[in-house]
C-alpha cells in the first residue's frame, strides 16, 4: 500500500473533523501538539448539542443522571494513556487525567466477589467450565490467522455447550459479544487481552476513570483544545462529502452541512485542507425513556452518521460497507438504564451481599435473567454535581427482546420502574426495595434504547471496514470504531485513539510513529497463565 505524502506546511493547513467522539478529540490534540497545526485552523463539526460521542454522562440531582454505557479501561491502553498524560484533570490542573486515573485505580482496585449470580446467589467462578474440546477450540481460534475466518460467527466455531459455561457468561456480559458476533473479533480480543484471561472471573486488571467518562475525559480534553483555539461547531451535521477521485488519488473537496434550523451550506476544503470523518456510530439514534416512559427504538433514518457513511461508501469501494454493520438492528440493539436514588439502602445491601465497596466490584450479571441483565455500581459520586445523599448505578440487558422473568414484558417494552422491578426479583430483594420505590426514594431510572450498540461486532470481511487512510488518499481519513486498525479491538477507547494517531501521523510530518499494540500474546508467562485459567 502506498503511503500518502506527508504535509510539511502545517501552519497553513485547515482540518475538518466530522464528529466529536474520542477519535476526533484525540486527532485534534495530535494535530495541535505533534503536527503543529494552529488550533484556530481545526474545526470539529458535531451534529448534536453535546460533545464526546459515546463517552457521555449527563443529568441533574432533581431529574436524575444517565450514562448510556461505560468503557472499561486497562493498564496497557498505550495510545489512550499517552493521549491523556498531559491533559489536566477535571479538578486539579497539576494532575493529568492519566495520573488521576492510575491513582484512582490504585485506591479502588477491581476485584469482583460476585461477578455472576444465579437464583440470587453468587456463583463459583474458580472454574471456567470448559470441556477439553472447547479449551482446544479456544486456543486454536487464538492462533488461527484472521484471514482464514472470513465472516464466520462465534457459534460457527464452538459447541452448543460452550455457551452455557462460566467462561461464556463472563465473556459475553463483559464485552457484549453475542453468539452471532464476529468470530474474527473474538479472536482479536483473545489475542489482545490474553493477559486478562486469568483474572476474568474477578475483573482483575480492569480500570475506570474517577467520574463518568464525559466529566473525567471529554471535559478536560475539550478545555485543553479550546484553550488552543480549536473550533467546535455543534448542531452542525455533515450530510455529504464530495471527492475528486482518480485512478491513483482520492481527495475530499467539499463538505455539505445542515444546521439545526435546516439551513444547507457548503465548506470548500481548500488546497491545504483535510477531512477526518468518523464513519458510523454505536450511539446513533438512541432514545431516553423515563421512570414511566418506554424509550423508542429508532433506526437508520434518524441517524446522521450512518446515512453519511452510506453516501460516502457509494463513491468508492475503498470506503467500506456500512450495511454490514447497520442493517440488522434486531441483532445489534441493547438497552441500558441508569438509576438515581436518595439514600444508600441499595448500595449498602450490595456491599454486604457482594463484599465489594462501590467502585471495586464492576459487573454483576444475573445468568438466569432472560434479558441477561447486568449492573455496575461505580465509585460514588459518579458525577461531580451528585449530592452526597444521592447514589447512582447503571445496568444493561443483552437480550432486550425476550420477556422478563418477573415483569412479563420484553425489556424493550419496559419503563425505568419496570426494569428495576425485574432487577429486584433477580436479586431477591423485592421486600427491601419495593417499599422504597413506593416511598419516592428513587429520583429516576432512565432507560435508553440503543439500536446500533453491538453493530461493531457484526460478522465482517476484509474491506467492510475502510482503512484509516484509504489507498491513494491525499487529505482524507476515517476515524473511530468502523475504521480498520490491524490487531486492535473495537469497542475500546484505545481503538479510537489509535485511529487518531494513524491518521495524523500518516498525513502530517510529525517525526512520530503510532505506538505498537501491547503484545502480551507473545509473552510466555502470560500465555501459560491463560492456558492454566481456561483449563481449570
Amino acid at each position: 500500500m502506498s503511503k500518502p505524502t506527508k504535509n510539511k506546511n502545517p501552519e497553513s493547513a485547515t482540518v475538518y473533523l466530522v464528529g466529536s467522539g474520542i477519535a476526533s478529540l484525540a486527532s485534534a490534540k495530535y494535530l495541535v501538539d505533534d503536527a503543529h497545526v494552529p488550533g484556530e485552523n481545526i474545526h470539529i463539526l458535531e451534529q448534536d448539542s453535546v460533545l464526546g460521542g459515546a463517552l457521555d454522562g449527563a443529568g441533574t440531582p432533581d431529574k436524575g443522571f444517565v450514562v448510556r454505557g461505560g468503557r472499561m479501561h486497562e493498564e496497557h491502553y498505550v495510545c489512550y494513556w499517552d493521549l491523556l498524560s498531559d491533559i489536566p484533570s477535571l479538578e486539579d490542573p497539576d494532575v493529568s487525567v492519566t495520573e488521576e486515573s492510575f491513582a484512582f485505580n490504585k485506591k479502588f482496585v477491581s476485584d469482583a466477589h460476585a461477578r455472576l449470580l444465579k437464583d440470587g446467589k453468587i456463583m463459583d467462578v474458580s472454574s471456567y467450565g470448559l470441556s477439553l474440546r472447547d479449551q482446544s477450540e479456544l486456543l486454536r481460534l487464538t492462533f488461527t490467522p484472521e484471514s482464514m475466518l472470513g465472516n464466520k460467527r462465534i457459534e460457527d466455531w464452538f459447541t452448543h455447550e460452550f455457551f452455557d459455561t462460566v467462561f461464556w457468561y463472563l465473556w459475553t456480559s463483559m464485552f457484549a459479544f453475542q453468539k452471532w458476533s464476529s468470530l474474527a473479533e473474538m479472536r482479536r480480543y483473545m489475542k489482545r487481552f490474553i493477559h486478562l484471561v486469568d483474572g476474568l472471573g474477578h475483573l482483575r486488571g480492569v480500570m475506570r476513570t474517577k467520574y463518568n467518562q464525559y466529566d473525567s475525559v471529554v471535559v478536560p480534553l475539550v478545555r485543553y483544545l479550546s484553550a488552543r483555539g480549536v473550533n467546535f461547531r455543534k448542531n452542525t451535521q455533515v450530510v455529504d462529502i464530495d471527492f475528486d477521485l482518480s485512478a491513483d488519488q482520492k481527495t475530499a473537496t467539499v463538505l455539505h452541512t445542515l444546521d439545526e434550523n435546516g439551513r444547507e451550506d457548503e465548506i470548500e476544503v481548500g488546497a491545504n485542507g483535510y477531512v477526518f470523518m468518523t464513519n458510523g456510530s454505536i450511539v446513533e439514534s438512541t432514545d431516553l425513556g423515563s421512570w414511566s416512559r418506554v424509550p423508542v427504538l429508532k433506526g437508520k433514518s434518524d441517524s446522521g452518521a450512518w446515512k453519511l457513511w452510506e453516501k460516502v461508501a457509494r463513491k468508492h469501494k475503498d470506503f467500506g460497507n456500512p450495511g454490514v454493520f447497520s442493517d440488522a438492528i434486531d441483532l445489534q440493539e441493547w438497552y441500558s438504564f441508569t438509576a438515581t436514588m436518595k439514600g444508600s439502602a441499595f448500595l449498602d445491601y450490595m456491599e454486604n451481599f457482594t463484599g465489594n465497596v462501590d467502585g471495586t466490584g464492576g459487573l454483576v450479571t444475573m445468568t438466569d435473567s432472560n434479558w441477561l441483565m447486568s449492573i455496575v455500581i461505580a465509585r460514588q459520586p459518579h458525577f461531580p454535581s451528585q449530592p452526597d445523599d444521592e447514589k447512582i448505578f447503571w445496568g444493561y440487558g443483552l437480550y432486550p427482546n425476550r420477556k422478563g422473568n418477573f415483569v412479563k414484558k420484553k425489556m424493550s417494552e419496559c419503563t425505568g420502574e419496570e426494569m428495576l422491578q425485574e432487577l429486584w426479583y433477580h436479586l431477591k430483594i423485592q421486600d427491601l426495595m419495593t417499599p422504597l420505590m413506593q416511598s419516592g426514594a428513587f429520583v429516576n431510572c432512565i432507560p435508553v434504547a440503543m439500536p446500533f450498540i453491538d453493530s461493531l461486532f457484526m460478522p465482517r470481511q476484509p474491506g467492510d471496514r475502510p482503512d484509516v487512510l484509504p489507498e491513494g488518499t491525499t487529505n482524507f481519513a476515517f476515524l473511530g470504531q468502523f475504521a480498520e486498525v490491524a490487531k486492535d479491538c473495537v469497542f475500546t477507547v484505545e481503538y479510537s485513539v489509535r485511529c487518531a494517531q494513524t491518521a495524523v501521523y500518516g498525513l502530517f510530518e510529525t517525526g512520530k510513529e503510532v505506538i505498537p499494540v501491547y503484545d502480551s500474546i507473545h509473552m510466555p508467562s502470560v500465555l501459560i497463565k491463560a492456558v492454566e485459567a481456561i483449563s481449570r
